[in-house]
């Protein structure tokens, strides 16, 4: 008898590897695309707009590093933002953290009732930013505020807080470790329920103390975590904004952003520019009309 050979299936047009990118990349596609559209092109294109005069009216004409020089030396509130806004954010973050760090420490258990402290932490970042810059605005009175009569009980000095160019920065600091401290304590409580157990038991047959055991398990193993929260805090100190702007119109500072500039944050002088240069702009609009 004649012997057949069995035909051979048809090749696939794509292979089954690249089948399956592609599904991955379909899935991705609409994220990809809101990257694109709404991170990707407003950076790229505030970098051009940067080398060029624009005023939204007419087209963009080519300036180069003029602004960039005019910024540099020919704006004095310039460094006063940049100094604001360092000081700010290297005070503001660290110690955010290590009060976020230590609340998820104490509500890392399950005792009866701990969900509802969990919570109560954690309202403080769901307040707007505007309660919150009028709230704190009236505990830290200099004369009536509630802060400055804990320090008298306590015999200590009151303190200016928004009203003293000294203090005001201090005072923001306290504020973004009370409204800004939730949502890292959520993130570290996470990554303490991801720490093995059987690592930390280990460590106690070991003879380790507390201190040992956080030292040399929990924080290692918990290192992702706190480097995600500080990329987080360093990039949400930089853009402050409301809180100070807001409690510096109701100190009445004038033209001025706190006593002094002393709450002239980057985000706030880059607004006033920005608001400065449209003004202007109308202005000659109008005289031209």
């Amino acid at each position: 008898m004649r012997q057949t050979v069995p035909a051979r299936g048809r090749r696939p047009f794509f292979s089954k590897r690249l089948r399956e990118n592609l599904k991955g990349y379909l899935f991705i596609l609409p994220w990809l695309i809101a990257l694109l559209v709404f991170n990707a092109y407003p950076i790229l294109a505030s970098l051009f707009f940067a080398l060029t005069d624009y005023n939204i009216l007419n087209p963009p004409t080519w300036t180069g590093l003029g602004n960039f020089q005019t910024m540099f030396t020919n704006d004095p509130l310039f460094w006063k933002a940049v100094w604001n806004t360092v000081y700010y954010s290297v005070l503001s973050v660290p110690l955010q953290l290590i009060f976020a760090l230590l609340l998820a420490l104490l509500l890392n258990g399950r005792s009866w009732g701990i969900g509802l402290f969990r919570t109560i932490y954690y309202l403080p970042g769901l307040m707007p930013a505007v309660a919150t810059a009028l709230l704190w605005y009236v505990l830290l009175d200099p004369r009536l505020g509630l802060i400055n009569s804990g320090l008298t009980a306590l015999g200590l000095p009151r303190l200016g807080w928004m009203r003293s160019a000294e203090w005001s920065k201090p005072a923001l600091i306290l504020i973004a470790i009370w409204s800004g401290s939730g949502v890292p304590m959520l993130i570290f409580l996470a990554g303490l329920r991801d720490i093995p157990k059987p690592l930390l038991e280990a460590a106690t047959i070991d003879g380790a103390t507390a201190w040992k055991r956080f030292w040399y398990v929990v924080l290692p193993l918990l290192s992702p975590t706190l480097f995600f929260n500080l990329l987080i805090g360093i990039i949400n100190s930089f853009q402050v904004f409301t809180v100070a702007f807001i409690a510096s119109e109701a100190s009445g500072s004038g033209n001025n952003i706190g006593p002094l500039n002393s709450m002239l944050m980057y985000m706030i002088h880059l607004y006033r520019q920005y608001l400065r240069q449209r003004s202007s702009e109308g202005l000659k609009l109008l005289r031209m009309n």
